[in-house]
Protein backbone atom coordinates (compact mmCIF):
# COMPACT_ATOMS: atom_id res chain seq x y z
CA UNK A 1 0.00 0.00 0.00
CA UNK A 2 1.12 3.58 -1.01
CA UNK A 3 0.39 7.31 0.17
CA UNK A 4 0.05 8.17 -3.76
CA UNK A 5 -3.69 8.67 -3.76
CA UNK A 6 -4.31 12.68 -4.37
CA UNK A 7 -5.01 14.64 -1.88
CA UNK A 8 -3.89 18.94 -1.04
CA UNK A 9 -1.50 19.59 2.21
CA UNK A 10 0.59 22.64 2.89
CA UNK A 11 3.98 21.67 4.04
CA UNK A 12 7.34 24.33 3.44
CA UNK A 13 10.95 22.51 3.41
CA UNK A 14 10.89 22.83 7.42
CA UNK A 15 14.01 24.10 9.27
CA UNK A 16 16.66 23.13 7.02
CA UNK A 17 19.45 24.90 9.41
CA UNK A 18 21.08 21.72 10.09
CA UNK A 19 22.61 22.05 6.35
CA UNK A 20 25.82 23.70 6.67
CA UNK A 21 26.50 23.49 2.53
CA UNK A 22 23.97 23.18 -0.62
CA UNK A 23 26.52 20.03 -1.08
CA UNK A 24 24.15 16.67 -1.57
CA UNK A 25 21.04 18.52 -1.84
CA UNK A 26 20.89 18.49 -5.76
CA UNK A 27 21.34 14.61 -5.36
CA UNK A 28 18.57 13.84 -2.64
CA UNK A 29 17.71 9.82 -3.48
CA UNK A 30 13.85 8.51 -2.64
CA UNK A 31 13.60 6.52 0.27
CA UNK A 32 10.49 4.84 1.44
CA UNK A 33 9.54 4.23 5.49
CA UNK A 34 6.85 2.82 7.10
CA UNK A 35 4.86 5.10 9.22
CA UNK A 36 4.60 2.86 12.03
CA UNK A 37 8.23 2.63 12.88
CA UNK A 38 8.41 6.65 13.25
CA UNK A 39 5.12 6.55 15.60
CA UNK A 40 7.68 8.70 18.34
CA UNK A 41 8.68 11.17 15.36
CA UNK A 42 5.87 12.09 13.95
CA UNK A 43 5.10 15.52 14.88
CA UNK A 44 1.89 17.18 14.02
CA UNK A 45 1.48 14.98 10.90
CA UNK A 46 4.97 15.20 9.65
CA UNK A 47 8.16 13.98 9.95
CA UNK A 48 10.98 17.10 10.82
CA UNK A 49 13.57 17.82 8.22
CA UNK A 50 16.75 16.45 9.72
CA UNK A 51 15.52 13.04 11.13
CA UNK A 52 18.03 11.16 10.81
CA UNK A 53 17.80 7.82 9.00
CA UNK A 54 19.00 3.85 8.80
CA UNK A 55 18.01 1.36 6.05
CA UNK A 56 16.44 -2.04 7.57
CA UNK A 57 14.66 -4.56 5.21
CA UNK A 58 14.77 -2.38 2.50
CA UNK A 59 12.65 0.75 4.43
CA UNK A 60 14.00 3.52 5.97
CA UNK A 61 13.79 3.74 10.16
CA UNK A 62 14.96 5.93 12.59
CA UNK A 63 18.42 6.09 13.50
CA UNK A 64 19.32 4.80 17.03
CA UNK A 65 23.22 4.57 17.89
CA UNK A 66 22.29 2.42 21.10
CA UNK A 67 20.85 -1.01 19.07
CA UNK A 68 22.71 -3.62 16.97
CA UNK A 69 20.51 -4.30 14.82
CA UNK A 70 21.26 -2.10 11.95
CA UNK A 71 19.07 0.44 13.18
CA UNK A 72 22.88 1.91 13.90
CA UNK A 73 24.52 2.88 10.57
CA UNK A 74 23.08 6.27 9.77
CA UNK A 75 22.43 6.13 6.01
CA UNK A 76 21.21 9.52 5.54
CA UNK A 77 19.22 12.38 6.79
CA UNK A 78 14.72 13.30 6.00
CA UNK A 79 15.42 16.68 3.93
CA UNK A 80 12.38 17.95 3.82
CA UNK A 81 9.27 18.13 6.12
CA UNK A 82 7.46 15.11 5.09
CA UNK A 83 3.74 14.71 5.88
CA UNK A 84 2.85 11.32 7.21
CA UNK A 85 -0.87 9.86 7.47
CA UNK A 86 -0.36 6.41 9.21
CA UNK A 87 -3.50 4.94 7.99
CA UNK A 88 -2.19 5.56 4.18
CA UNK A 89 0.63 3.08 3.94
CA UNK A 90 4.47 3.76 3.38
CA UNK A 91 5.69 7.01 2.34
CA UNK A 92 8.07 7.88 0.04
CA UNK A 93 10.67 10.96 0.84
CA UNK A 94 13.58 13.10 -0.62
CA UNK A 95 16.66 11.42 1.66
CA UNK A 96 20.48 13.39 1.68
CA UNK A 97 22.94 10.87 2.01
CA UNK A 98 26.05 13.06 1.59
CA UNK A 99 26.61 16.77 2.54
CA UNK A 100 28.25 18.91 5.56
CA UNK A 101 25.62 18.52 8.86
CA UNK A 102 25.15 20.78 11.41
CA UNK A 103 24.98 18.17 14.63
CA UNK A 104 23.86 20.51 17.08
CA UNK A 105 21.00 21.51 14.44
CA UNK A 106 18.96 18.28 14.20
CA UNK A 107 15.95 17.64 15.98
CA UNK A 108 17.08 14.24 17.25
CA UNK A 109 20.66 13.63 18.53
CA UNK A 110 23.82 12.38 16.62
CA UNK A 111 27.15 12.31 17.47
CA UNK A 112 29.80 12.96 15.29
CA UNK A 113 30.96 9.40 16.17
CA UNK A 114 28.07 7.91 13.97
CA UNK A 115 28.60 4.99 12.27
CA UNK A 116 27.54 5.69 8.59
CA UNK A 117 26.99 4.66 5.02
CA UNK A 118 27.02 7.83 3.88
CA UNK A 119 29.48 10.50 2.99
CA UNK A 120 28.92 13.24 5.65
CA UNK A 121 30.82 16.39 7.50
CA UNK A 122 29.89 17.36 10.72
CA UNK A 123 29.68 20.55 12.15
CA UNK A 124 29.50 21.63 15.68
Amino acid sequence: MSQLAPRTESFGAGDQSWLGSRHGTDVAKTATLAPSAWSGKILDGRIKSGEAFAVKSGLAVPYDSTKSDGTEVLAGFVFTDTPVDPSRGNVTFPGIWTGRIRLSKLPSTVTAAAKTSGLFVWEA
